[in-house]
């Protein structure tokens, strides 16, 4: 009896063991086969809340979206991504991979979460190209790889404008992201002859001289962009016109000191626009701000070499711009041409008012604090009576070292329509090298001086202007 029991207890753990693992089988199988993918659905696309650049697989068996494949878009396993290699792409940096890109992007386009993917590890070169919305909620374009024009104007297609490059138009909650590179392959365009200084003798040449901007948002809206490597532009290196809420995140905008009219950030025409925690180096305004361009947010931002953050030009051509609500803080501006700058022209119209630059640190830095209303390319530029109204500007906090060439505050305004408005407090700025400038100049400039400024500034006329009824009709809202 004894023998008995303990053979049926013997072969009751047999059992117990075959069924632990017929479980853990069972178990393991159906993770395997009903597993939740890690796809763009899992990604909160609300402004102000950036997706990562990459999506990584949930479990090392998962394939990576880097890896191209067999990855065809219909793929099971990744739904949402459309890697432009199964639509036909080489990625060889010769081969016009247009068609791939224009193809990828129509079926992406066409679902919720839909991601264009350009993988690590190829370079891909496509020609001019506009990509149209509206896309379906939750679009993702990400560079993860190298994106390239053609190299100069010699190689760029007769048939193509030769003023931009990548045009994104009415898209709606788009996100252009990624680990790569945009690369503007921008030396050839910047030395032609008709550009500043590179004709013969240190003169410009005339003639046309079209030159295309890398990336341009177009009445576009709930934009945004981040984590790439953008650089060396043949002109702008990206463009927003006729956007409303963009926020720019993460980017770093490169080109050489020289480059010419290489602005990095060009806005006009747009609203509510963020722009934080990214590296400008380049040959002209790190940021640009055009006319009808409101709230605006700049913070975190490292610049130059460069010419700096300008609000304009503004008033070109006897024309009308309004810009407000601009607010600057907590950045960096180095070796630079200029450090905070608006500009217009003489003629034009409308204004420029509540502007506020704050917590900025100057390195090196000529003209560190300017407004000139007499901006012009040349000599040959006439006085005019009428100007862009410059009121209500704010300079807290702006501390750090200035290029002797020039005084660090320049406060040049109209004759017929003064300045209004303006207030420092905690401004300290140093010769970088050798002696301390003749002290600050303004011309036609009102406001007041919250607290002693380094170096004194004796100029700024206290109160308002006895009339100003030319200011007040802007014509801006």
């Amino acid at each position: 009896m004894e023998t008995h029991n303990r053979l049926l207890f013997f072969i009751w753990i047999i059992m117990l063991f075959i069924s632990i693992n017929c479980f853990s089988y069972n178990v393991e199988g159906r993770f395997h086969y009903h597993k939740k993918q890690k796809s763009v659905q899992d990604v909160d696309i609300e402004i102000g809340v950036f997706p990562s650049p990459a999506y990584a697989p949930t479990s090392p068996d998962e394939p990576s979206p880097d890896d191209p494949g067999d990855n065809s878009s219909n793929s099971s396993s990744d739904p949402c991504i459309f890697n432009v290699m199964s639509y036909g792409a080489v990625g060889d940096g010769t081969t016009n991979d247009r068609d791939a890109f224009v193809a990828a992007w129509k079926d992406a386009c066409d679902v919720e979460s839909g991601v264009v993917l350009v993988p690590s590890g190829y370079v891909f070169s496509i020609t001019s190209t506009i990509f149209s919305g509206p896309c379906k909620p939750g679009f993702v374009f990400q560079v993860d790889g190298v994106l390239m024009p053609p190299d100069g104007p010699d190689c760029w297609p007769k048939s193509d404008s030769a003023r931009q490059w990548l045009v994104f138009y009415r898209v709606d909650g788009m996100t252009f992201t990624g680990s790569g590179t945009v690369e503007g392959n921008g030396q050839q365009w910047w030395e032609l002859p008709c550009k500043p200084h590179r004709g013969p003798n240190g003169t410009t040449l005339p003639g046309p001289c079209d030159s295309p901007a890398l990336i341009r948002f177009f009445m576009s809206s709930n934009v945004m962009v981040g984590d790439l490597t953008i650089q060396n532009s043949p002109q702008f290196h990206m463009i927003f016109q006729g956007c409303n809420g963009v926020r720019i995140e993460r980017l770093s905008i490169l080109s050489p000191a020289l480059s010419p009219n290489t602005d990095g950030i060009h806005i006009s025409d747009s609203n509510s626009v963020g722009i934080y925690n990214s590296l400008i180096s380049n040959g002209d305004d790190c940021i640009s701000i055009g006319p009808g361009s409101t709230d605006i947010d700049i913070q975190n931002v490292t610049c130059g070499p460069s010419h700096g953050i300008s609000i304009g030009s503004l008033g070109v051509h006897n024309s009308q711009a309004c810009v407000s609500n601009i607010t600057v803080r907590d950045s960096v501006i180095r070796n630079s041409d200029n450090g905070v700058r608006i500009k217009t022209w003489q003629g034009g119209m409308g204004s420029v008012t509540n502007i506020n630059f704050e917590n900025i640190e100057m390195e090196n830095v000529r003209n560190c604090i300017i407004i000139d209303q007499y901006y012009c390319f040349t000599k040959g530029c006439h006085n005019q009576t009428s100007a862009v109204f410059v009121n209500g500007v704010s300079y807290k906090n702006i501390k750090g070292t200035y290029d002797v060439r020039s005084p660090p505050i320049h406060f040049a305004c109209s004759d017929s329509v003064a300045c209004t408005n303006i207030t420092l407090s905690e401004v300290e700025l140093f010769p970088s090298l050798g002696e301390m400038v003749d002290e600050p100049f303004c011309w036609n400039a009102y406001g007041n001086l919250e607290t002693l400024t380094i170096p004194p500034i004796g100029c700024l006329q206290e109160g308002e202007p006895q009339s100003i009824s030319e200011s007040m009709t802007t014509g801006c809202s």
